[in-house]
């Protein structure tokens, strides 16, 4: 499999490359793609240096999968252009994830809906990936009604930049700044732009994303996503109205036999969720399952995923998985 990562130098493409390195994704040929000043720079996959190359390059090669991580804009221009020549996209900016003509993927829920024919595939928001991977299997036996959210998102999701703030203030160094304010030892109820509604775009894509892999416009979403000075990946708080009720011991089951799922929930123990013990690993962990005592039918929930993994580079590779798997490349 000829494979192209775009962003191979940026925090995610660094994550996909390891991703499909310890995944022993069979690679024929790899091509690092990153930004014009990036080019001629090595980064290193299987103990081998490669040099990054430009994107015309790499489309010229006509990779069977390009997978992308460079921002929005750049998955705009170029992800159609690599489409053209027979190569199919695995994209992880937002840029395609609400089109109404392209597929927004997370395997363990819809992956059998790909087809030869999806040539940009979206990856969700890191934040929606692991709530829906969790709640997916929940909302087919009891049918979720409305989804109260309450995130506490890595700084790793912002980037290097934001990695390197955190840095510099804990060793009490000035530099660039990726927050308006300081985020260490804070919490900033802000994670990316605002938006006319008053809501975050993190916020709304949350509630637009989860609607559209579940294939169900009826479910009411509300979310508040706040920035956590933590590196090791998202958590989640999670309030769920059901249509139906349901047995907690059932929910445990479902939880526990639900692909990508572990479940981390025993009160005397003290044993519960945490990004710090989430970091590097791929499975969404769920604890702090408890009726909500002040409505019917209803849930709590707290999910943790290392953001850069399941939340990026990990979904896009097994979204490569499947494509190659099933010959859909």
């Amino acid at each position: 499999m000829r494979i192209a990562v775009v962003g191979a130098t940026g925090l995610v493409g660094q994550k996909i490359l390891e991703v499909l390195e310890e995944r022993n994704f069979q690679i024929s040929e790899l091509y690092p793609v990153a930004s014009e000043r990036s080019i001629g720079k090595e980064v290193v996959f299987n103990g081998k240096k490669y040099k990054v190359i430009s994107m015309t390059d790499a489309i010229n090669l006509k990779p069977q999968i390009a997978i992308f991580s460079a921002g929005g804009d750049t998955s705009l221009k170029w992800a159609p252009e690599f489409a053209k020549v027979g190569t199919t996209v695995v994209d992880n900016s937002s840029a395609w994830r609400m089109d109404k003509d392209k597929k927004l993927v997370v395997p363990e829920i819809n992956a059998v809906d790909l087809t030869k024919e999806d040539k940009i595939i979206a990856n969700p928001n890191c934040s929606t990936i692991q709530l829906v991977v969790a709640l997916a299997p929940l909302h087919k036996r009891y049918k979720m009604e409305r989804l109260v959210i309450s995130t506490y998102q890595s700084i790793t999701g912002t980037g290097v930049k934001a990695v390197t703030q955190l840095e510099n203030e804990r060793s009490g160094k000035k530099g660039e700044m990726a927050y308006p304010y300081e985020i260490d030892k804070n919490c900033l109820p802000h994670c990316d732009v605002f938006t006319d509604n008053g809501y975050t775009k993190e916020e709304m894509k949350l509630s637009n994303e989860t609607k559209k892999i579940l294939k169900d416009d009826s479910i009411r979403v509300t979310a508040t996503a706040v920035r956590v000075p933590v590196v090791g990946g998202h958590s989640e708080s999670v309030n769920i109205e059901f249509a139906n009720d349901f047995d907690l011991a059932e929910v445990r089951k479902i939880l526990s036999e639900a692909e990508g799922v572990i479940v981390q929930d025993n009160m005397e123990t003290n044993e519960y969720p945490m990004p710090k013990y989430a970091h590097e690993k791929d499975e969404v962990f769920v604890g702090r399952i408890r009726r909500d005592f002040s409505n019917p039918n209803t849930l709590n929930l707290w999910i943790v995923s290392d953001n850069l993994r399941k939340g990026a580079a990990t979904n896009a590779v097994q979204i490569a998985e499947f494509l190659a798997k099933n010959k859909l490349v």
